[in-house]
């Protein structure tokens, strides 16, 4: 869950930091800066990344495209735009898990609208999924994965869930490194960004996480050896927009 939208840094990084040694803290502080922020969740997102995130959840949906996944699990999925997304390459089932019940209900309503029977949204802690080994063709996540307490057991209980030949496809933010674009995005998120985000979402506690969390997050790479670590193959990235996002797919073997 993830997104655009934590584009600041304000007093709540004071309390919510990654990889902090207090797993449930940080866990229930996050949950309740997605509570809070849950009804401005989508607008933000669309407006404050021009749109751009939607293409992002488009190449991931691909990237799964070739093993014509039947059952898909969407991990982080917040509001439900990636399992919502994922509708395209017409599987049997997407589940969608989430720690912030806010986040579900916005998710649960866009569902009930477009009447997507295919898509459950349960709450649930995605380093703890409740289900059974070897259950899911394909696994999503959308800018969740750096929110995890513990990236290891989050990239191992999804892994433990996925079927064998299965394929994850993970959306997360890096770190610019093209000049002058580098520069560029730094403004854009250090100071345009937290200003609009505040005024819209008349919250000032959501905007401290993601540029300490982009910060902390081990992209690229260091991301591909996290993932062969915890026991997947074909590990590969695919940077998107100049380096703004990654994309990142494995499988299990």
């Amino acid at each position: 869950m993830n997104q655009f939208l934590y584009f600041a840094r304000l007093k709540y990084v004071k309390t919510v930091k990654p990889n902090q040694a207090s797993t449930a803290s940080k866990k229930v502080q996050v949950e309740q800066m997605f509570d809070d922020i849950a009804s401005k969740y989508d607008f933000l997102n669309h407006f404050l990344s021009l749109g751009i995130d939607k293409g992002w959840r488009i190449k991931a949906v691909k990237s799964i495209a070739d093993i014509k996944p039947k059952f898909i699990l969407d991990v982080a999925t917040g509001t439900a735009d990636l399992a919502i997304a994922s509708l395209k390459i017409n599987p049997e089932k997407i589940v969608g898990i989430d720690i912030s019940n806010n986040m579900l209900e916005v998710g649960r309503e866009k569902i009930r609208k477009a009447q997507y029977n295919q898509i459950e949204l349960i709450k649930g802690d995605s380093e703890n999924l409740p289900f059974a080994d070897n259950t899911f063709d394909a696994i999503t996540v959308a800018f969740g994965v750096r929110n995890f307490e513990h990236l290891e057991k989050g990239l191992t209980e999804m892994l433990r869930v996925l079927k064998p030949g299965g394929k994850i496809a993970i959306l997360e933010f890096s770190k610019p490194t093209l000049f002058p674009f580098k520069q560029i995005y730094q403004l854009y998120f250090n100071y345009i960004l937290p200003t609009w985000g505040k005024w819209i979402s008349k919250s000032n506690n959501a905007y401290a996480y993601l540029p300490e969390s982009v910060k902390h997050f081990p992209d690229g790479k260091n991301f591909l050896s996290h993932l062969k670590k915890a026991g997947y193959v074909g590990e590969k990235q695919v940077s998107l927009t100049f380096g703004i996002c990654s994309l990142y797919n494995a499988t299990k073997s």
